[in-house]
């Protein structure tokens, strides 16, 4: 997996009550910076000749101190914090040296490369703060971002977050280390969440007792006094992390653990919670590939679940499409792991929508049939139902058995004229779209050098939205100009 990329600045919560801060300039940028800096609980110095009018009046009312002065460096001395607002570059050059020489924190409005830090874009749901930062790169994007989480967030967040600190203690005399994190997890989304984000707290003080004492209860004592975790079988999409669902991604912040298969890129883990472990258990049928044996893998999910941990089990495209879902539902049964499925985007919805191909259309395609392309030569499908018109038909994982395919739906009765597509890397970067006959798919797709994954679709609705050019003459063209990168 590829390391992240490195940060332009380290994201930190600053305690400035009763600090010293000094701003340079008495301008409106300047009045904007105090209003943060007085919310924070600094005693603030602002040093200019002159004040706007904001500042004047807070200054009347005693808020903070003025200084009618030109800028000298010894105005830093002792203070915890400088901010520069002059709108003169050489004051600010100076105020931003001064700092760094006496190891002051120092930010000079719209200048990053003289700032030691930056002001983010703030979320405000005091005690709890969300901040967002571009790196002074894209200040309107930071902005944009901020009412967009905004916009989600209740406004009685805040008062959410002082009901669960002034009753941190209490659960911590009652629960162990990994009870208390799912219980807590149960109150953020449950009845006493609902309950003071409705601004009743008596209620939610009753619900939130109910359900310490059930946690207390609870507590299993077949895993040695751990609190029993539980299995979340996430579809992962196929493959875009902007995919996702939301559900998805919620759980993947609260994993422990996360067992991802071999259709799972990079970008998709990301979205993880940090500090979740991450366990690779993909299935391959290359030789000498990795190879994880499905019993395996209910072995760990279940083993990791008595430990009280917290599995996500993600999987590429949706757990119950080829995925092997209902499998793995019955072994957390059996063993009476609570679990959860997600569904997620299944390759097949992804890669059409991506290619611009509709599953079905009218006049076109009255149904949709997905199969897997790991069908033995002696399988039962019904091929002469598969080559009926009017229908698409989407073959998952075929691409070693193209070849084998075609043949079967051509002797079947499907016309060589049938449209074809095969797309590869569907919704990522790499994504290419070939399209062709289903006489001629199978050439064309080796020549182009297909490989896993990709899938094929079968049909009249295959030519939607296609190139002139390309339609025009599948035979008469080589593979390379066939293939549409997307």
């Amino acid at each position: 997996m590829e390391a992240p990329p490195p940060m332009d600045y380290l994201p930190v919560f600053l305690k400035l009550r009763s600090a010293s801060a000094v701003i340079v300039g008495g301008g409106r940028i300047a009045g904007r910076k105090a209003d943060l800096l007085l919310r924070s609980g600094a005693r603030i110095t602002v040093i200019a000749p002159e004040l706007h009018a904001d500042l004047r009046e807070r200054v009347a009312r005693g808020e903070l101190s003025h200084l009618a002065r030109t800028f000298i460096p010894a105005h830093l001395d002792g203070a915890n914090l400088a901010i520069a607002a002059t709108g003169r570059k050489d004051i600010n050059s100076e105020v931003s040296a001064a700092a760094r020489e006496r190891g002051v924190p120092v930010n000079v409005v719209d200048d990053a490369a003289l700032s030691t830090f930056i002001f983010p874009a703030i979320i405000d749901r005091s005690p709890l703060l969300v901040a967002v930062g571009s790196a002074g790169h894209a200040p309107v994007l930071a902005r944009w971002v901020r009412e967009q989480i905004e916009a989600i967030l209740p406004a009685g967040l805040g008062a959410l977050a002082r009901f669960m600190g002034e009753r941190r203690r209490r659960v911590q005399r009652s629960l162990g280390a990994a009870a208390r994190r799912a219980f807590w997890e149960r109150v953020v989304r449950g009845k006493t969440s609902a309950r003071v984000l409705a601004g009743d707290e008596s209620a939610a003080e009753r619900v939130f007792e109910a359900e310490l004492l059930l946690s207390g209860l609870t507590t299993s004592v077949g895993t040695g006094g751990i609190a029993l975790g539980e299995v979340y079988l996430i579809g992962a999409g196929p493959g875009d992390p902007d995919l996702l669902t939301l559900r998805a991604l919620q759980l993947l912040q609260q994993a422990d653990v996360v067992l991802y298969d071999r259709l799972v890129p990079a970008a998709v883990l990301e979205r993880a919670r940090r500090e979740a472990r991450r366990i690779f258990v993909g299935k391959s049928r290359g030789e000498g590939a990795e190879h994880t044996r499905q019993e395996e893998i209910h072995e760990l999910m279940i083993r990791f679940a008595r430990q009280g941990l917290k599995v996500a089990r993600l999987k590429g495209g949706d757990p119950f499409i080829f995925g092997r879902g209902g499998e793995e539902v019955e072994a957390l049964a059996r063993q009476g792991i609570p679990h959860l499925v997600v569904p997620g985007i299944t390759a097949a919805l992804g890669a059409a929508a991506s290619a611009g191909i509709p599953l079905t259309q009218r006049g076109l395609a009255h149904s949709v049939t997905f199969i897997t392309g790991h069908v033995p030569e002696d399988d039962s499908l019904d091929w002469r139902a598969l080559a009926r018109e009017r229908q698409t038909v989407v073959f998952y994982m075929g691409v070693g058995k193209l070849s084998s395919i075609v043949a079967r739906l051509r002797a079947a009765g499907a016309p060589a004229a049938l449209p074809a597509a095969l797309i590869e890397q569907a919704t990522l970067p790499g994504e290419r779209v070939l399209r062709a006959t289903l006489a001629t798919i199978a050439d064309l797709g080796q020549q182009a050098g297909i490989s896993p994954p990709a899938l094929l679709i079968v049909g009249e609705v295959a030519a939607v939205g296609e190139r002139s050019s390309v339609r025009s003459a599948c035979d008469a063209e080589t593979a390379a100009d066939l293939m549409q990168p997307i």
